[in-house]
Order: C-alpha cells, then structure tokens, then sequence
C-alpha cells in the first residue's frame, strides 16, 4: 500500500481522487512565472529566496526575517525537527504521518493523543492536559488530514498560549486552510510576534495544484530558530523555479476566492448525495472528506477506473476508512455514480447469497 496519495505512477490510467489538489489546476500566473523561470535554469536559485520571503512577508503582514522558505511543507517539518531535535513530542491521532516520520530520524519519543470517532475526530478541550513541560514540541493541523475538521478557534487560541508559556514549540500546519470557508478571515500570522513557539506551515501544493513544484514556507518570529533551520540543510533547498511559482502565488487572490466557492459547493453536493447512499462520512471543512465503509471500495474504484485514498495505514484508523478528494462537478457526479454502481452490486450479492 502507498503511504501517501497521489500514486499515478503505480495506478496509471485511473481517476486520481486520491491527491487533494486544486481541480482549477495552477493558474494563468503561476503557469506563466513557471515558463518565465525557465529562462533562468542554467543560473542556481537564490539561497536566500529573497523574492519569495519578501512576497510571503507582505501576505503574512509581517517582516521578511520571520519567514523561511521550503522544497514543500514535508522539507520544512524535517528540517525543523532536524534543528530543534526534540527530546519529547505529542502528536493526534489520526494525522498526517510525515509528522511522526521526521520526529523519528532524531530518536524522540512520541505520545499520542487519540481523538475519537464517536467525537467526529474533533480536537477538544482534553488536549490541553497532554501539553505537559515535559514537551519539547507539538504538531497540529488545521485542517486536519485526513479528517478535513479544524480545530476550533477558542481551543487553538488557548493551545498556542498554553505552547508560549510552557515552551513547547508549536508547529501548526494551516496548507489546506485556504479550503476553508472561513480561510479568509483566520488570521494566525497575526500571533506570531507575541508567541516566539508558534510555527505557520504553508505550502502552494494543494491550493496552487503544484505538487510536482514543491515550495512552501514557514512564518515564525524566532530568527534564532530560522537561522539554525537553515544551518541544518543544503544551500539551494528550494529551486529556481519553485521559488518564481511560490512568488506569482503569493500575488494571485483571484483563484483561492473561486475555488472556496466551488469546494464548498461541491463538498455539500457529495456530502449530500452519501447521506442519500448511506455513506458514513465525516463532516469536513476542506477539500476532501474521509468515510466509513465494510465494502473495499479502494479496490472497488480501482476497477471502477478511479483512484481514492485507502487511509488504513493512518494511525489511529485501520481497515475501511476512505479518503476522496472534492473536485468539479463532472468529475465528482462520475465518482459518485461509481459509488452507486459498486452499491447495488453489493446490495445483489447480499440478495443472491440470502437465496442460496
């Protein structure tokens, strides 16, 4: 099984459902900033990705010392855990595993924190009896993957303050938080000068549709912690043209507007239609959904002609849980006519061995 989604070199030919990327694709100003920038391969990117901090700095209302640039979000968190080497870290069960992967190479030890099924895998206020001193570092994602639930705004105010004062580096990653209905208004980055702990994760993957790109940052005010971050890697960690994408993503408001609208739309249509199917999914906020099913649907869609996310091997979840992707409207009303053909198929077969 694949670790990660987005595996059209193993499955090709199929649907990717997946990978939760943007389906209005990159954009005209990122796609041209990538052409642009291949003038400029036969020179080495700027190892201080001046541009692209300067860009990130101005939408973060904050100064360009406070952020640090990335080959993707997954290069900052190793390299953040590379620098910092913590000793003692929590993490929530289930999560995105790349968090547990990196704090590994350094030999930490690792407490978990279950969020429960029966609670829709939401964060509550028990959490906040795991942040012991003891801790050296946290990670927390807003929203969640695989879940698609974000973390209830009152609570992570009260984590980030509880971090700050028991000095428990706070890694908060926000990448699909631009998904979210209330994105526009959630301003995070606002924190950051009061709360030295606290790490903003952001990335252009997801919302820019870029994987294959990789460029990200990160928004923090220890300069101390940056500098050693950046001690910890090679010089040209992000490349010239990652660096051009990042910068011309920063600059484009229009596409993040229109896909909100069309995510949202589109997450209520499929929400809507599984409800009707008797799909047991989880409510999300973002650009994917996780469910519930004894039938194998990863194998199911696979025949199907499509690809979703088989989450398994998620701790915390384990056999029958079901990631998809949202994407536009003929894309979603074929996955979800599969969904219903791979149904009544299951519905004949239960029928035929109750006869036999």
């Amino acid at each position: 099984m694949q670790e990660h989604g987005g595996d059209i070199y193993t499955n090709e030919g199929l649907v990717d459902f997946s990978a939760n990327i943007n389906p209005l694709g990159p954009g005209e100003k990122v796609m041209e900033a990538l052409k642009k920038s291949l003038e400029n391969v036969t020179a080495y990117p700027d190892p201080k990705c001046r541009a692209l901090r300067e860009a990130a700095a101005k939408k973060e209302a904050t100064v360009s010392e406070h952020i640090i640039c990335g080959n993707g979000a997954a290069d900052l968190i190793y390299t953040m855990v590379l620098a910092e080497k913590p000793k003692r870290a929590l993490l929530c069960t289930p999560s995105f595993s790349e968090y547990e992967k990196a704090l590994r190479t350094v030999d930490c030890r690792i407490r978990f924190h279950e969020r429960k099924e029966e609670e829709g895998f939401a964060l509550t206020r028990r959490y906040l009896d795991e942040l012991t001193e003891d801790l050296d570092m946290v990670f927390l994602c807003s929203p969640d993957n695989p879940t698609g639930r974000c973390v209830e705004e009152s609570l992570l105010l009260e984590i980030v303050e509880t971090c700050e004062k028991r000095k428990i580096r706070l890694v908060l990653d926000e990448c699909f938080l631009d998904f979210t209905e209330d994105g526009p208004w959630i301003h995070h980055e606002l924190l950051i000068r009061e709360n030295r702990m606290l790490f903003l994760l952001r990335a252009f993957t997801k919302m820019f549709s870029i994987p294959g790109v990789r460029s990200g940052y990160g928004v923090c005010s220890d300069t101390e912690l940056l500098e050693r971050m950046q001690k910890s890697r090679q010089p040209w960690a992000v490349s010239v043209l990652a660096q051009a994408a990042g910068t011309a993503a920063l600059a484009d408001d229009l596409l993040p507007t229109v896909t909100r609208q069309l995510i949202a739309e589109e997450r209520r249509h499929i929400m809507g239609e599984f409800t009707q199917m008797g799909i047991r999914y989880y409510p999300a906020s973002a650009n994917y959904i996780l469910f519930y099913s004894e039938i194998d649907f990863y194998e199911e869609m696979k025949q199907e002609g499509f690809l979703i996310r088989d989450c398994r091997n998620y701790r915390g979840l384990g056999k029958g849980y079901y990631r998809i992707a949202v994407k536009g409207r003929e894309d979603n009303d074929k996955l979800l006519r599969a969904f219903g053909r791979i149904i009544e198929r299951r519905k004949e077969e239960t029928s035929w061995q109750s006869q036999s």
